[in-house]
């Protein structure tokens, strides 16, 4: 259902460094861009693109907002959230397993944004 989602963010060249490494366990790579964004494909479903506000504001993450981004293993979700932290994002919950079903790593973008890289069933 869903065909994409972006992410704000302040320093737009800073962010294609972090979720250019970020999202290669993912199959993440660059797609669409303009001078205010960049997508990423890969991996099936949904383009994830990050971009600078178009009001010209300031991106602020919202309160209760997360992102959620399918893993195919628990092995690959550590791998995202290592890369991420190694990255200079910032720890939200540790690969593990809340529920039988369901297994996931949370941390915040260098914009604050709150992922989660998850594999369920």
């Amino acid at each position: 259902m869903i065909g994409y989602a972006t992410i704000g963010v302040n320093d737009l060249e800073r962010a294609k460094g972090f979720y250019d490494k970020v999202l290669v366990p993912l199959g993440g790579k660059r797609s669409f861009n303009s001078d205010r964004m960049q997508g990423y494909s890969g991996g099936g479903g949904a383009m994830l693109a990050v971009c600078t506000p178009y009001d010209g504001g300031k991106a602020a993450p919202g309160n209760g907002n997360m992102l959620a981004l399918a893993a195919g293993s628990p092995e690959v979700i550590k791998q995202v959230y290592d890369l991420a932290l190694a990255n200079g994002g910032a720890d939200e919950g540790a690969p593990g397993e809340p529920g039988p079903t369901f297994y996931g790593a949370y941390f915040r973008d260098l914009d604050g944004n709150k992922i989660c890289v998850f594999k369920a069933g």
